[in-house]
């Protein structure tokens, strides 16, 4: 089992005809991913690669079964594109997305909320590196070879310390069950507590791992969750112990502003409530594999 998607999810690419779209499409094909149609307003009809392009998402929907949606579309057009996924009843959407605006984000965050629960679409990102179950499914932008199929389910703000920690587990032999990518943003579709109480249902994701950075308060709720819900080990990695406060440092969610808010406090915060840190990125997979030989 895997969470949030499988072989068999049917996907759609909202922003299929731009260049970098048709690049990562042609990438998630050749993994393995299902993707089954391209939504691009005005362009319906045409193709891309041999799939259809559709005008809206809901014709897509009804016309190839779509039930998630990766949003390749540009910033001032996002955040429509996102609300018209959830109106089409798309299951899950990836927003790769990186200069949305956080009023828009806003806006998407209180629309999406008009849905039940039960009905809501689930969103990761936006400025994020997207979703893989290592054999099953890519949606997004990672290189699909760093990933081997195991036990660790990883949760990461940061794209490309994701992509050094599967390297890492991958060099010692160890696997992922899937790796989601929530984003770099302030205001984002789901947060680590999101993400770790799926891990911790998912009978195939055995210790999780957790890779956070300076600015904004998900990695002290992510320790409140861990401590009282959370049975599994937990492995984290948070940068930017060495930035001043009150920088803002790359993404735009990175600045430290609160107690609680700079690396050095979430390490302190996290640890407390149980969880192995890594002291330096270069440790992570040593950090795993010596968790992962204790449990």
């Amino acid at each position: 089992m895997s969470i949030l998607i499988d072989e068999t999810t049917r996907v759609l690419v909202q922003g299929i005809t731009g260049k970098m779209a048709r690049f990562h499409t042609r990438d998630m094909i050749n993994y393995g991913t299902n993707v089954v149609s391209g939504v691009v307003p005005g362009k319906g009809g045409e193709t891309v690669d041999g799939l259809p392009v559709f005008d809206t998402v809901e014709e897509a929907v009804r016309e190839t079964g779509a039930e998630a949606s990766l949003v390749f579309v540009p910033p001032p057009f996002a955040a429509d594109s996102i609300m018209e996924a959830a109106d089409a009843r798309i299951r899950y959407c990836v927003c790769i997305t990186d200069g949305i605006p956080a009023q828009d984000m806003i806006r998407v965050k209180r629309y999406m909320w008009r849905y039940p629960k039960e009905r809501r679409m689930v969103l990761t990102g936006p400025n994020c590196a997207g979703t893989i179950s290592p054999g099953k499914a890519l949606l997004g932008i990672m290189p699909g070879h760093i990933y081997l199929k195991g036990p660790v389910g990883l949760v990461t703000r940061s794209g490309t310390l994701g992509y050094e920690a599967a390297s890492q587990l991958k060099e010692r032999g160890i696997g992922v069950s899937t790796s989601v990518g929530i984003g770099g943003d302030p205001i984002n579709g789901s947060s680590f507590k999101d993400i770790l109480e799926r891990f911790q249902s998912d009978d195939d994701t055995h210790v999780i791992g957790l890779i956070g950075e300076i600015g904004g308060p998900q990695e002290a709720e992510a320790a409140e969750y861990i401590r009282d819900h959370v049975t599994k080990p937990v492995v984290a990695y948070v940068a930017g112990l060495t930035a001043p406060k009150g920088r803002t440092m790359g993404h735009a969610g990175a600045i430290i502003s609160a107690f609680g808010e700079s690396a050095s406090e979430k390490v302190e915060i996290l640890s407390a409530a149980g969880v192995s840190v890594a002291e330096h990125p270069a440790e992570m997979g040593a950090t795993f594999a010596r968790v992962m030989e204790v449990a």
